[in-house]
Formats: structure tokens, sequence, C-alpha cells
């Protein structure tokens, strides 16, 4: 038996609560068209040690895009992310990302391309704190009230809902802007005394493509790096900051993942 027919499949302790069924399907699928090993990690730490013992077995992880994140960002630290591809069988409910890069929807036709299909390499987007982006970045427009993430109390945010019931605020009220500066490559593309309403970064093609709003200006990258006042992003599915600067790089072809085979042209 070759090595791409054997497997470590790693099951999150999440996926296993949420949606056994699901899991046992995947595992049957798995176990019936290869020689699977079964992993069921109560923990992050357990869920660790077991990527890093995969030996020459293909990873095979059971969950949602958080787990494919931790796998990513686990073997990425490790130095390991380009020791073999993964896979994945998306189990849970947010799984938009999986789906995003290619991941069929549904447990049998995912388990079937783990099995059937082929890897295909993906570019990544790796911040200097080791961070790692699958998909894309937001930085979207800084409310100008009512948010947690501004530090606006809870009873603050009582009174205004109450005076927007009295007398309805203008919708300019609500949009709020952000004072960036944002380098691409080194060229400035807007800086602190241009407000902008949100930043967009996505990884793919070889180059970061990097959008800022308003206005739309786009161009494509291999470095970009926002600085200012305090901002938090969100990187795929996770909320991170607020920081002050932060400048992700990108990977071209850094990971590999299993994904149905494109039809011969």
């Amino acid at each position: 038996m070759s090595a791409h027919d054997q497997l470590l499949v790693v099951i999150d302790p999440v996926a296993r609560r949420s949606d056994g069924e699901s899991v046992r399907i995947a595992k049957d699928v798995l176990c019936g068209g290869s020689e699977a090993k079964i992993c069921l990690p109560e923990g992050p730490e357990e869920f660790a040690r077991a990527l890093a013992r995969r030996g020459n077995r293909r990873a095979v992880v059971v969950g949602d895009d958080r787990t494919l994140l931790r796998t990513v960002s686990l073997l990425h630290r490790d130095r390991r992310l380009g020791d073999g591809a993964l896979a994945l069988v998306p189990v849970g409910a947010k799984v938009e990302l999986a789906h995003s890069l290619g991941v069929p929807k549904g447990t049998v036709a995912a388990a079937r391309a783990v099995l059937e299909g082929a890897v295909r390499r993906l570019d990544l987007l790796v911040d200097e704190s080791d961070g790692v982006v699958l998909g894309g970045l937001t930085i979207p427009a800084a409310s100008s009230r009512t948010t947690a993430v501004n530090g606006v109390s809870v009873w603050s945010t009582c009174r205004s809902l109450v005076r927007t019931l009295v007398r309805p605020e203008p919708p300019s009220a609500s949009v709020g802007t952000h004072r960036l500066r944002v380098e691409a490559d080194g060229v400035v593309l807007t800086d602190l005394d241009v407000p902008v309403e949100g930043v967009t970064v996505r990884a793919g093609d070889g180059r970061a493509e990097v959008t800022i709003a308003p206005g739309g200006l786009t161009t494509r990258a291999l470095s970009v790096t926002v600085s200012g006042p305090d901002f938090r992003y969100r990187a795929d599915s996770l909320i991170t900051g607020p920081v002050r600067s932060r400048t992700w790089t990108l990977a071209p072809g850094a990971w590999g993942l299993t994904l149905p085979s494109l039809p011969a042209s």
C-alpha cells in the first residue's frame, strides 16, 4: 500500500460532540478506502502531538474552519507545513472557509475527495508574529458607536438605542473611518491624513490582493503593512487586535490541500 493510502485521521473533539453522525460517516468512508489510523484527541495539546507524530501518513483533519486554521498554524510554527499535504473533511457549523478553498460540501463528497483527489498548492499570508491567514483578512470600518470593541459601555449603548427610537439618527452617523497608513511592497497606498472605511487583503495567484475603501483602490503585492491608531482585523474567521502595526507577507504555494481532481481539459 502506498504512502498516499496511509492516513492519520485526526478528529476534532468539537466535531465529535456537535455532529457525531457526520464523523461516523467520514470514518467509514476513509477507512473503507485506505489504511487509516484514527486519532481522537481530547484537547489542543493532544491534537498537536498527533500531528507531530504522523510520520509518513497523510494528515486528514475532521472538523470546522477553526480546526483547519489550528492545523495549518501548528504545522507552520513547527516549520513542518511543507512536509506533506493536508486534507479536510468539514464537520461543524462554520465551514465557509473550507468551501471557499475548494473542499466539497457534504461529508461523503469531502471524504471521497481525500481518497481520490489531488494536492493543490495554496498561498499563505504570514504576519511577523507567525500568524497565518488562509483566505483573507479585513479591517472593517470603525463604528462610531455601540461596539464593545471601541470600549462603549452597555449603559451608553442602551441610551443611544433609546435616542434612536425617539429620534432616528441620520444614516451617516453610523459610518466610521480609520486613519491608517497602508503600504504594498513599500509603496504607500494611503496615509494617516486620509480617512479609510476598510481594508481587505486576500491571498491567491502568487500575490496578495489589497483593496481600500472608499474608492475601491486595488493593487497586488507580496508584502502589505498596515499601521496607525489601534485597530482590529478579522483574519479568516478570527478577530485579532488591537494592534498598531502589522505586516503580512505572502508565501506562494506554502501549503498543500487535497481537493477534488480537476477534469481533464
